[in-house]
């Protein structure tokens, strides 16, 4: 096996071996500090390892079979649940899911709007495609 010697080589393997497709920054931080953290994540965005998808919110990046283009391992709402459990948010489901789920309407659900325990400010996006937060008490 050859020798992770580099910062960027340690994130690298780290991802490549992760069944995970949501990283943290502070997934890495027993690596080194997080200005070099972040440099090395920088770089791995560059090579389409990773993309960004909020501040501090990494996605494994898997090309696209139509565009060409990368995009994320998963689906924009899978990432933010992840995240925002990985940050100690609690999901719930939303007003609309529950009226959904209780036959209450026919309207379904759009999926980009998660409903959360408490307030959260980390914008979580992909091209056009935003996540908004709902809190329920």
């Amino acid at each position: 096996m050859s020798r992770l010697t580099t910062l960027k080589d340690k994130i690298q393997y780290r991802i490549k071996k992760s069944k995970e497709t949501v990283f943290l920054v502070s997934d890495f931080m027993d690596l080194s500090g997080r200005d070099q953290i972040l440099r090395a994540l920088r770089t791995l965005i560059k090579e389409n390892l990773i993309i960004k998808v909020g501040k501090g919110i990494y996605s494994k990046a898997i090309k696209s079979v139509i565009s060409g283009k990368f995009i994320p391992a998963d689906n924009l709402r899978n990432i933010a649940i992840s995240a925002l459990k990985k940050m100690g948010v609690e999901v719930v489901p939303t007003k609309a899911e529950l009226d959904y789920n209780n036959k209450l309407t026919t309207q379904v659900p759009n999926g980009f709007i998660i409903g959360v325990n408490k307030r959260v400010s980390r914008n979580i996006s992909f091209g056009k495609a935003v996540i908004r937060y709902e809190t329920i008490n």
